[in-house]
């Protein structure tokens, strides 16, 4: 789990997830996800931030009910679809939810 001051710590990555979720147009329960999500897992390198909130956009997306493909969230994010594809399983499972297995 997070604390307030990891929220406060990432906001202008949270910031960044809300711009991601209103370009999908995904539910609040979906965003609200992603973000816990996120800050359940937050690298610490800036450059696997980005990916982490793209995986976790995708990942809250599946949960919420209001999946969107990998695809558009990587476009969304301006990541590619592989640096998705390598983390959402884990950022489920990290969070203790089993991920689909289509």
């Amino acid at each position: 789990m997070y604390s307030a001051r990891d929220r406060v710590e990432h906001e202008s990555w949270l910031e960044e997830l809300e711009a991601i979720a209103d370009r999908l147009e995904l539910s609040s329960d979906a965003q609200s996800t992603a973000a816990d999500l996120f800050l359940a897992d937050v690298p610490s390198s800036d450059r696997s931030k980005r990916a982490v909130l793209a995986a976790s956009v995708y990942a809250g997306s599946l949960v919420a009910g209001d999946g969107r493909t990998q695809g558009a969230v990587a476009d969304a994010a301006n990541v590619s679809r592989l640096s998705i594809q390598s983390r959402w399983k884990g950022l489920l499972e990290s969070a203790g939810l089993e991920p689909p297995r289509w």
